[in-house]
């Protein structure tokens, strides 16, 4: 019987690349409803935990045009040296955001490891805005655009050696409320998008398959990015930018699930659960559930 992996949880307390506070708040309050808890009593082997904060870290010298960009910047270098350190030891990165404009550290830190990286975006956005399309200014909405090197901050500005993310191997699945500049992106680059409407007609069992086989092609691993705003809000309301028209919270544990069991998975997080936005812990309890179904369902 195969083992489960050592699991590295880092927390980042971090919500300045998000349009409403709040986010920054969602580590601590997991993990005060008991998720470390939960997740050792279903034998998950958590080897470290650790909180990642910009302290100590020098801000390169890039300038933007976008809302807290140094801030985020400094934080993603942070959070880049933890992952690249964990992923070299062995360890599987488990990061508990904070908001989406964590993902520049993540995947800054996995693409100097693994040089053929796959994504997979479980997202209601597609977060491929540059910083000259951006609508809002918010530094959450261009990860993706920076992990293919479209954008003027690149992965390689938060760590040395940090690659590019090709488009043949980010797959976005639930995805519903795009910029035109991101679909034009989405088009021109073949890459997949499994929409709402795809997931009722294929089946979330299937969507996640074609994920798993599209972003796992000629990579050496496959990183998830799990935003709570992929959740419809009727079950998931804590979050800063809600959509209409989600995945189920069923089709987000299903999902989850697979994506646990599959030998493809690397490195995942999890993002963008605001408590200030919540209903009686609705959507942290969600949060907590889900997450434990996807690190008690890993194995090497």
């Amino acid at each position: 019987m195969k083992t489960p992996p050592r699991i590295a949880l880092l927390s980042v307390p971090f919500g300045l690349g998000a349009g409403n506070p709040g986010s920054e708040l969602a580590p601590r309050h997991l993990l005060h409803l008991g998720l470390l808890q939960s997740l050792q009593q279903l034998g998950c082997h958590i080897d470290e935990q650790k909180d990642i904060g910009e302290a100590g870290i020098q801000i390169p010298s890039i300038q933007l045009p976008m809302k807290h960009s140094a801030e985020v910047i400094a934080t993603g270098t942070a959070l880049a040296g933890e992952v690249y350190t964990v992923v070299s030891a062995g360890q599987f990165p488990f990061v508990l955001g904070g908001d989406h404009s964590l993902a520049m550290g993540t995947l800054a830190g996995l693409s100097a490891y693994y040089p053929r990286l796959g994504v997979i975006w479980i997202d209601a956005h597609a977060d491929m805005n540059t910083e000259s399309t951006s609508p809002s200014g918010n530094m959450h909405g261009i990860p993706l655009a920076v992990a293919q090197g479209r954008a003027q901050l690149s992965l390689s500005h938060l760590w040395p050696g940090a690659g590019i993310v090709s488009p043949a191997n980010i797959v976005l699945v639930g995805a519903r409320d795009l910029d035109p500049a991101e679909e034009v992106l989405i088009h021109s680059a073949g890459i997949a998008c499994f929409g709402i409407a795809d997931i009722r007609k294929l089946g979330i069992d299937a969507v996640i398959a074609k994920a798993i086989r599209l972003a796992g092609a000629n990579t050496d691993g496959i990183h998830l990015s799990f935003d709570i705003d992929s959740v419809d809000p009727t079950e998931a309301p804590g979050t800063g930018t809600p959509v209409q028209g989600g995945l189920s919270s069923e089709e987000a544990r299903i999902a989850l699930r697979q994506l646990g069991l599959s030998a493809r998975l690397t490195s995942a997080e999890f993002v963008e659960v605001n408590p200030l936005l919540d209903r009686a812990d609705q959507t942290a309890k969600l949060a907590v559930e889900l997450i434990e179904v996807l690190l008690s369902n890993l194995r090497n």
